[in-house]
Formats: structure tokens, sequence, C-alpha cells
């Protein structure tokens, strides 16, 4: 039977919310509520709209892990859109196993670890906003790279890439900070994608044009040599 495990701790509510969506929320509901003290009737129904949509967009569901040694799970919701190993890139010394995942603004964007060890270093880009889902879009748009060196000193990185509509990226982990598979580590508003750069002879386990659960779906598997605990 296949384990699993909660990497933080159950949400104690039906209906999670991220954190940076309140704000949003809250002047939403206000907004409508203005509208509706002023019986401006039609304006009323599409902010009340606007801000259900915002809080849907903001959702935050509680995830279980699979608990399979070696196993890297997705970082986010949405379709892989590329997989294939990569004889070089900025974020990756070497070849690399790459994936990368999109995110329309229907998915879920809580971002999540995709495997357990240390963050060693947090890189910033403010570049520009191409469709995610084009592959110029891992170098020039704006992105946030965060490098992750496993017990056994091998490597991997996480790249949030904003897209077209995203103009915020949000990361809570630091420099330093020891992370589990599956924990939330981060959030890109309103449409983007995620690249996940691993050692080149990590097992790949999904295909392009697969949907995906970030902290629920395994993305590879890798090899023995990575799975020290």
């Amino acid at each position: 039977m296949k384990k699993f495990r909660w990497s933080d701790s159950p949400r104690l509510t039906a209906f999670p919310i991220a954190a940076a969506g309140y704000p949003l929320i809250v002047a939403g509901a206000f907004t409508t509520a203005v509208l509706a003290l002023l019986g401006l009737t039609t304006l009323t129904l599409i902010a009340l709209v606007a801000t259900f949509c915002v809080g849907a967009f903001f959702r935050d569901p509680d995830r279980v892990i699979p608990d399979t040694p070696g196993a890297v799970v997705s970082p986010a919701d949405g379709k892989v859109i590329s997989a294939a190993v990569v004889d070089s890139s900025a974020f990756y010394d070497g070849p690399s196993l790459k994936i990368s995942i999109f995110m329309t603004v229907f998915n879920v964007h809580v971002n999540r670890i995709v495997h357990e060890g240390q963050v060693k270093e947090i890189s910033y880009y403010p570049g520009k906003f191409f469709s995610a889902n084009l592959e110029k879009a891992s170098l020039e748009n704006e992105h946030n790279a965060v490098f992750v060196e496993l017990k056994d000193g091998r490597q991997l990185c996480v790249v949030q890439v904003a897209g077209l509509i995203a103009r915020r990226i949000i990361c809570h982990v630091q420099p330093g900070d020891n992370v589990v598979r599956g924990q939330r580590f981060g959030l890109i508003c309103f449409g983007s994608r995620l690249d996940v750069y691993l050692p080149a002879d990590t097992r790949l386990e999904v295909s392009i044009g697969e949907k995906v659960k970030a902290g629920t779906s395994i993305l590879a598997q890798l090899t023995k040599g990575a799975q020290k605990s």
C-alpha cells in the first residue's frame, strides 16, 4: 500500500485560502458592499462575481504527500508542457532533466517543495512578461529560482516564472531553510509556470500533456544515490 504524509498541518477550515489573497478578497467584498448600498445592482453583481473569482484563485487546499523514497513531486497544479534532458542551463551545472508545468488562472497557484533538502540560494530576476507557455519565458520572464541541496550533496532547482498576466512572485523560504517534500513555499499570482531542474539521471515519471497536482503527483524518481536520508 502506498504511504502518504502531511508536510504542513491541515488547515482548520473547509475552504483554505492563501494569506496573500486576503487583502484582495477583503477589498472586493468592501467594494461589493458599497455598490450594494448605493443601489447599483448590476455593478454589485459584477463585483460579487469578481470577489468570488479572486477567492477561488487563491484557494489553498491541503494535500497529502507521497512518502515514496526519492520521489520528486510536482511544485504546482497544471499541465506538463516539456520534459527532457537539457545539456546546460542557467539553473544547473551540466546536463539536467528539465520539467516545465504551465498553470492557467483556473489552477491552484500555491507552490510546493519538490523534495526534501536545504535551500542553498534564492535568485530573483526582474524580467519581462511573455506568455508562460513559451520556452523563452524560462529565462526572459520575471522569475525566482530556489536552489535546494539534497542530503547527499546533489542539487535541484525550482524556478517560479511569471506569465503574461502575473505581476507578483511570492517566495516564503530563505537560504539555510531546511524544507520537506510537499511543503508550501510560495505563490505566483494569475497565470504562470514552474520549471524543475533535476540530475540528468533522474527517471521521468510523467509525459508531456499530463495534468499534475502540487505535492501529490510524482514527476520523477531520483536514482538510488540521491535517496539517502
